[in-house]
């Protein structure tokens, strides 16, 4: 058994959606990013940088205690190494793999995050227009990076399809939303289809839909305790021996 501290973000549906391609047995944890449950010492522990998702295996390849993995590349990573599937272990291959995990989790993840918060942000935020020019821009380009390996690739990874689309997918779902036309890439736009078409991926994208809060029943205390909470972030404090 596979728990899955999750909330359904795009970092967290990278690994539900190569969960239900791998068939594989899970519990969903819920951990609401929204009211802070990423902040709780028992999750501190399992990942100290106060994001989710984080997979525990019960059952870990080979025997012994639970293994705690964060960080959604790492997770998919072993999770793809368990079964041996997605995740191609001849040296070319496998790093072929791993260059695009490691751009989608440097670049596309965070840049397109950025361009979506800021995007998303009300007036009381300041003159955001040189932000938003920055990763609208730098969000256009991740896309034709995608693109121009796809003019020559079916997948990111080359002729398979592996945890490299997988990680990719759920972030791009949000291209209009990010100022982006998805007519301008052609090759882009034909992976993106056949991603949508994958029961596996639509099972996975599904995973959580009822999880949503009605935001307009929270106290206006509690509104303004999550966004103090969650904007802003410094460092934490080392805790008390």
């Amino acid at each position: 058994m596979i728990d899955l501290h999750y909330w359904p973000t795009p970092n967290g549906k990278k690994v539900t959606i190569l969960l239900e391609e791998c068939g594989l047995e899970y519990k969903i944890v819920p951990c609401n990013i929204q009211r802070g449950d990423q902040f709780t010492p028992e999750f501190l522990k399992m990942n100290p940088n106060h994001r989710m998702p984080v997979m525990v295996d019960h059952d870990p390849k080979g025997g012994g205690a639970p293994i705690s993995v964060f960080e959604s590349g790492a997770i998919m990573m072993y999770i793809a190494e368990k079964v041996g599937r997605f995740w191609p272990q001849d040296l070319r291959g496998k790093y072929e793999v791993n260059q695009w995990v490691m751009w989608q989790m440097a670049n596309q993840g965070p840049k397109l995050g950025e361009c979506g918060h800021f995007r998303r942000a009300g007036p009381e935020a300041g003159d955001l227009s040189y932000p938003i020019r920055r990763f609208t821009d730098e969000a256009n380009r991740l896309y034709g990076v995608m693109n121009n390996r796809l003019y020559k690739n079916r997948y990111l990874a080359g002729d398979e399809y592996t945890i490299a689309d997988m990680i990719s997918y759920p972030w791009a779902v949000n291209w209009k939303a990010q100022g982006q036309d998805i007519e301008e890439f052609k090759y882009f736009k034909r992976w993106y289809e056949e991603m949508g078409a994958r029961p596996g991926v639509q099972r996975g994208m599904a995973v959580g839909s009822d999880m949503a809060e009605d935001q307009s029943k929270l106290s206006q205390e509690e509104k303004d305790r999550r966004v103090k909470m969650l904007y802003n972030q410094r460092a934490r404090p080392v805790p008390v021996a």
